[in-house]
């Protein structure tokens, strides 16, 4: 038997030696097959958690930014505790950038966190885009990271990458993720009074739960997000 765990196996067949004369004729100690206990090999995988924000004029909203930054710190400091690695892409104007590349400095982090660029229009299929560049990068270099993408957006892009449409370009960047077996979640940041529905179809494409503004309080989303990676 491959992979024996021996002490366990010698306490398991302990009690028995009495019972086990016979056997302790021809061997200083005696070991059945019901004794034999495997070595479990248990793997720490890290977590890769992947913040994409959209910072265009469409979260322009000072409350909104604040309660966003709140909870993602909250997040960002549960996630230094367990040693897990953290990134941070922002897209507005035109582009998408990558503001903090994966790091397990929970400092660095907030220190790019409070300094997102705003404003301009929403490039969403092109963050979707680079984090899914990211995050293949990362699983290249560490074969056993676990990925989660936490996407904070209305859904309502209006920048595209190439001739398509920015919702066309926006639903097959995300189906590739999901393709790709990458858990996301998605915060719907648009304001009840105006939502039609862009973050929660967006959601549908990437396989991912969509969390409304109501429910965008720190413990909430500490709870599905922990869940999340409880899962991978």
């Amino acid at each position: 038997m491959q992979d024996v765990a021996f002490d366990a196996t010698f306490r398991a067949a302990a009690p028995y030696q009495i019972d086990r004369t016979e056997q302790l004729k021809d061997v200083a100690f005696a070991i059945k097959t019901e004794d034999l206990h495997r070595k479990i090999r248990v793997r720490k995988s890290a977590n890769l958690v992947m913040f994409v924000v959209d910072a265009s004029w469409s979260m322009a909203v000072s409350e909104r930014m604040s309660a966003t930054k709140g909870a993602i710190v909250s997040l960002l400091t549960d996630a230094y505790k367990r040693r897990d690695r953290v990134g941070l892409i922002v897209f507005q104007k035109n582009d998408a950038t990558l503001v903090l590349p994966p790091t397990g400095s929970v400092q660095l982090a907030r220190v790019a966190l409070a300094d997102i660029p705003v404003g301009g229009k929403t490039p969403l299929s092109s963050g979707l885009t680079l984090s899914h560049r990211v995050i293949m990068q990362q699983k290249l270099l560490y074969p056993d990271v676990v990925p989660l993408m936490i996407l904070l957006t209305d859904g309502a892009g209006n920048v595209s990458m190439t001739s398509r449409s920015p919702r066309e370009e926006e639903y097959q960047a995300a189906m590739l993720l999901n393709k790709q077996g990458i858990r996301s979640i998605v915060i719907n940041m648009e304001h009840t009074a105006f939502d039609q529905g862009l973050a929660p179809t967006l959601a549908q494409y990437l396989g991912a739960p969509c969390l409304t503004l109501q429910e965008l309080r720190a413990e909430n989303l500490y709870a599905t997000v922990r869940y999340e990676l409880d899962q991978l």
